[in-house]
């Protein structure tokens, strides 16, 4: 009887109805060469809560966007949430910007930042970027 009730708690229909904002593969930085080529010279664009790198790539390409969350920040959990956050905000603005590499690092005031500062922060970031980079 219990591992039926068990089976069954598996099986059930998710509770999530809206697909997951999640950054595609095309969208991330990915290799320790290119976080550290953004990092070192990358322009820079300082937040209250983030500071951001970011660097011109071909205008085909897409924007791609990394992030960075240091054990400053606080513990797994909270380095975890900050994190999400920063992808998830990221995420509606790969669809109107292409052709820049940024990467995005919370600084330790990010763990008590709201959701709407740390997306207004990337938003901000990210624009910026967009226009000021050549």
């Amino acid at each position: 009887m219990r591992s039926s009730r068990r089976a069954a708690a598996r099986v059930a229909p998710s509770s999530r109805r809206n697909p997951p904002s999640v950054l595609a593969k095309a969208n991330r930085v990915t290799s320790a060469t290119d976080y550290r080529r953004l990092v070192r010279s990358g322009r820079r664009v300082r937040g209250a809560l983030t500071l951001a790198y970011g660097r011109r790539t071909s205008s085909d390409d897409p924007l791609r966007v990394g992030v960075i969350v240091a054990r400053n920040v606080g513990g797994a959990v909270v380095r975890n949430r900050v994190r999400r956050r920063i992808k998830a905000a990221a995420w509606p603005l790969t669809a109107g910007i292409s052709g820049l590499d940024v990467v995005v690092r919370a600084l330790p005031a990010a763990a008590e930042g709201s959701w709407q500062a740390i997306a207004g922060e990337v938003e901000d970031a990210v624009s910026t970027l967009a226009g000021r980079v050549r």
